[in-house]
């Protein structure tokens, strides 16, 4: 990218919007019902997935809700990384129930499932034509009244503008999104996080601090998002481990709970970078995990892109908790990579191997990773090749330069 197009970048007409009301507090939960009625509901579709559900972790939300007068529709069906046949599924059973607005109740495929329905109500037609590419159309209504309820600390879509959904026939993930799709109102109860097992944990937190990262580095930062990316990582870094090893730890999980919301604040401005890019794309050909994709991918993509923003990674090291007193603004970048590398050790994150990708796909990944809008962001120019070897980090399968 040239100079010129990089100053076009970081001093275009921005915009930031908070449409989402953010409640939060142990035990807020209880809430629910008299907020919920006061969006103006009286029949709400609940959305979430089946382990969610089965765990009992809705009992107690359908039963305030209830109390409150709500009516509840349960819709228990999302997928990991949500289809657009289960979109069409949802928005039917919401138009048959006469629902009026949307409860979301778990991780960031439970709300953006919620979120995409909402856009079929309110538009009357498939989320396919508000894929947010060149040629498609954008949102033009607010979705019904809108509540997510996060079950994990990672995706903070319960204040994005946006929905990420996969459309198997292309076997591709798109967004949709802009201010009309943010949810209403966002309850954060961290009570509702100790059930997480420490995988989730583990790569639900990383994925938020994925977001924070590339929020924070990427071309289209802003005052605004830098600030609340930046106090993500700092929640990350000091809170992460604790809630990994004690899952009970209330403290850490309220910690990494805010990490995720602020991490989403940052995110649903507008973009982020290549580790996103290449875990969208490849969560479109593969059923991988989100988290635990972006998670192994950090790293590498990091090691990559330092030089695009040495000052701002060398922000990053000290936010992880780093003592960069003594380095140059250079070793303090390259010591924010390898803390990002160790924090992914510490945690236990598997292989993409482990994961269920081959390295013989690497030049595939990197010819869709280059035509996701995401790739733009980066904070370094990229190229099919540069995606190949970054894929190639992430399998071993050329040395650390760090």
């Amino acid at each position: 990218m040239s100079l010129n197009m990089k100053v076009e970048h970081m001093y275009k007409f921005h915009q930031f919007e908070l449409p989402t009301a953010i409640k939060h507090g142990i035990g807020s939960i209880k809430h629910v019902g008299e907020e919920v009625k006061n969006l103006g509901v009286t029949k709400a579709l609940l959305v979430t997935d089946p382990g969610i559900y089965n765990a009992g972790i809705t009992r107690p939300i359908e039963d305030y809700l209830k109390e409150a007068g709500i009516e509840v529709s349960l819709f228990n069906k999302v997928e990991p990384n949500p289809p657009v046949r289960l979109i069409a599924e949802g928005s039917k059973q919401y138009k048959a129930e006469n629902c009026d607005g949307l409860v979301a109740v778990g991780g960031g495929s439970s709300m953006d499932t919620a979120k995409a329905i909402g856009v079929e109500i309110a538009h009357n037609a498939s989320v396919l034509e508000y894929e947010a590419a060149e040629g498609k159309k954008p949102l033009e209504n607010r979705i019904p009244p809108l509540t997510t309820i996060p079950t994990t600390a990672g995706t903070g879509s319960e204040v994005t503008q946006w929905a990420v959904i996969t459309d198997e026939e292309r076997e591709f993930k798109f967004n949709t999104g802009g201010p009309p799709i943010a949810a209403h109102l966002t309850i954060i109860d961290p009570e509702l996080h100790v059930s997480m097992p420490p995988h989730v944990t583990a790569m639900t937190g990383i994925d938020a601090l994925a977001h924070a990262i590339e929020c924070y580095t990427m071309h289209y930062a802003q005052p605004v998002t830098d600030a609340v990316a930046l106090l993500a990582i700092e929640y990350v870094g000091k809170y992460i481990r604790r809630a990994y090893s004690d899952g009970g730890d209330i403290e850490a999980r309220y910690g990494m709970a805010q990490a995720a919301m602020l991490a989403g604040l940052a995110y649903g401005s507008e973009s982020a970078g290549a580790a996103h890019a290449m875990s969208q794309t490849l969560g479109g050909i593969i059923p991988v995990a989100h988290g635990q994709c972006v998670a192994t991918m950090m790293g590498p993509v990091m090691e990559y892109n330092w030089k695009g923003h040495p000052a701002k990674f060398a922000r990053i090291a000290q936010a992880l908790g780093v003592n960069t007193f003594n380095m140059t603004t250079e070793e303090a970048a390259k010591a924010a990579v390898n803390e990002v590398y160790k924090l992914a050790e510490d945690l236990d994150i598997p292989s993409l191997e482990e994961q269920g990708v081959s390295p013989d796909m690497i030049d595939r990944l990197s010819k869709e990773a280059m035509k996701d809008p995401q790739t733009v962001g980066n904070p370094r120019d990229l190229t099919e090749e540069d995606y190949k070897w970054i894929y190639k980090r992430c399998f071993n399968l050329v040395p650390k330069t760090l």
